[in-house]
């Protein structure tokens, strides 16, 4: 992908959501929209816990399940825009999200990103880990989007295959990132 400027940054910053229920993933989902809700253990204990929020929070999850992310800051806070690249040389789709909010609680760490204009979807996805009172941590991947390209809508079934062949990766990411981790 190529780098951006602080200008587009800021301009892309500035533009609408391509949908209306900003935050709604950390709610009830909207109706009318399809919706992914994945929740996967990823390890055991605070430690584990630690290094799956900082992996979210840091981008690593995304980069790991093969996106290539570019970012108006090294870590997902309320406003940072990401330009979400998936394909191959002209094959890449790059996707504008914005992050919508961000979860940081004693036992659970994540964020939500909407889409902007150029999305070939139009929606919300979060990703949240989760330590519960066992020592057990999950991930939370709670989705809901529409198409909004020509090429998404002409997709079809392979656009939500696509959809959760890259869930399935963001699982076996962050689940790697938390054991490669020193300690």
């Amino acid at each position: 992908m190529r780098r951006v400027s602080a200008g587009e940054w800021g301009a892309l910053g500035a533009v609408a959501w391509t949908y209306s229920e900003v935050g709604a993933t950390g709610g009830v989902l909207p109706g009318g929209y399809h919706q992914v809700r994945r929740v996967a253990e990823v390890g055991r204990g605070t430690e584990c816990f630690e290094r799956a929020g900082a992996a979210i929070i840091g981008w690593r999850m995304h980069r790991g399940a093969g996106l290539r992310v570019a970012a108006s800051a090294p870590t997902a806070d309320v406003g940072v825009v990401a330009l979400l690249g998936l394909g191959w040389g002209p094959l890449t789709v790059v996707a504008p999200c914005r992050v919508a909010y961000v979860v940081d609680a004693p036992t659970r760490r994540g964020f939500a990103y909407g889409t902007l204009p150029g999305h070939p979807e139009s929606g919300e996805e979060a990703f949240v880990v989760e330590l519960d009172a066992s020592g057990v941590v999950r991930l939370r991947i709670t989705a809901f989007s529409l198409p909004a390209t020509a090429l998404a809508r002409a997709g079809g079934p392979v656009t939500r295959f696509v959809q959760r062949v890259v869930t399935d990766r963001y699982v076996r990411a962050l689940r790697r990132e938390v054991a490669a981790a020193p300690g």
